[in-house]
């Protein structure tokens, strides 16, 4: 069994929109306060503190007359936003992460119910001091009852829940079709048997609309409710953004792993790419570190093998015919012919092969060979 989030959207009454404004405020308020404890008393004190001091100092904020206005909402969605704070720290301490930031209004919000702060009975889900059940849009039905909930809202004003369940992957029939996906700003990748997909390029879709609900929004007076009906506007545009991007990636990804038996891609460091000022804005829209995670996740629940290979591997400047390496290949050259077997290749095409080959030594060796010689290179399963 493995464990899934379903997503849905819901539409709360007038009541549940204030309890979970209250419920937002207060696991809000929590993390910022713990938080700014845990700090200043490593650096003022040297002290550290850990999850139980962290939650000895919940119960001392709850019975503290200042505070009293936690006890209105579930003592849950508090305790799992220390929980999650603890996990920050951990990550911290482990190099995984920076240091963990104080939470704002203006963006999203959430709060987490475990089983004992929610009802799921007959499609309807209770969350805790709430009498009514949430008017969700039910888009598929849970596979099993949820272990945990996540109510959350959006900068653009919508509210959707997380139901975290178990459910058995099926595994697809086996294939012999293998693939080799380069990824790429004009065509978003393109596949070694020359299969090409087009860059949607969804924010400049969108940009003459951003543009203006931007310049409008910079007009609008600071703290005025016209500005933050403006900065509304904004943050929809962003999501409408963001959700067709998501959905044209969920699309191209299933196709791609109900198609092909084993997937090859490259390990790229999106991060390090983004310090490109004239590329960052357009590799962010393409989306391909998402792509490549939606890639990986699927291909383990449907039994098939995505193998990533180094990054360094020349895909684009060596030969697939005769593996001879080219010195140099500039970006604009989208086109060259081999100077040792006289083979014309097209730039993306030729390096979707070359990815496709060294996928497979991947699979088979469990090493790379990169521009510096053998690297050791794990692969998912």
């Amino acid at each position: 069994m493995t464990k899934r989030a379903y997503k849905y959207r819901f539409y709360p009454t007038p009541e549940q929109e204030q309890l979970l404004a209250r419920t937002f405020g207060c696991v809000r308020f929590v993390y910022n306060a713990v938080l700014r404890y845990r700090t200043d008393a490593f650096y003022q004190h040297g002290e550290k503190t850990g999850f139980a001091a962290a939650n000895a100092k919940l119960s001392l904020m709850k019975k503290d007359g200042g505070t009293a206005f936690l006890n209105e909402v579930s003592s849950v969605p508090l305790q799992q936003c220390l929980r999650h704070q603890q996990r920050a720290f951990k990550n911290f301490f482990e190099g995984r992460a920076k240091y963990p930031r104080f939470k704002s209004k203006r963006h999203r919000q959430s709060a987490e119910f475990t089983r004992s702060a929610f009802k799921y009975r007959d499609g309807q889900l209770f969350l805790a001091k709430c009498s009514e059940s949430l008017a969700i849009r039910w888009s598929r039905e849970l596979p099993s009852e949820p272990s945990t909930v996540t109510v959350s809202k959006d900068s653009a004003g919508r509210y959707f829940v997380s139901c975290l369940c178990e459910f058995d992957p099926r595994a697809l029939p086996v294939t012999p079709k293998m693939v080799g996906i380069d990824l790429g700003l004009k065509d978003l990748f393109v596949t070694s048997d020359g299969h090409r997909i087009g860059n949607p390029c969804h924010t400049a879709k969108y940009a003459a609309q951003l543009a203006k609900a931007q310049r409008r929004l910079s007009k609008k007076k600071l703290g005025s409710k016209n500005r933050a009906k403006a900065r509304q506007k904004v943050a929809k545009l962003h999501a409408r953004i963001s959700d067709c991007r998501m959905d044209s990636l969920h699309k191209l990804s299933r196709q791609i792993v109900n198609e092909n038996q084993v997937i090859c891609v490259e390990s790229l460091k999106v991060k390090n790419m983004l310090r490109n000022p004239r590329l960052a804005k357009s590799i962010s829209d393409a989306g391909w570190g998402e792509f490549v995670r939606q890639l990986e996740y699927k291909a383990a629940w449907a039994d098939r093998q995505l193998s990533a290979i180094d990054q360094w591997y020349p895909s684009s400047k060596r030969c697939s015919d005769c593996g001879h390496v080219m010195a140099k290949m500039p970006l604009h050259v989208r086109a060259w012919t081999c100077p040792e077997c006289a083979a014309e290749h097209d730039r993306d095409v030729n390096a979707a092969v070359n990815i496709k080959a060294a996928g497979l030594a991947v699979l088979a060796l469990g090493e790379n060979v990169s521009g510096m010689g053998q690297v050791p290179m794990s692969c998912s399963p």
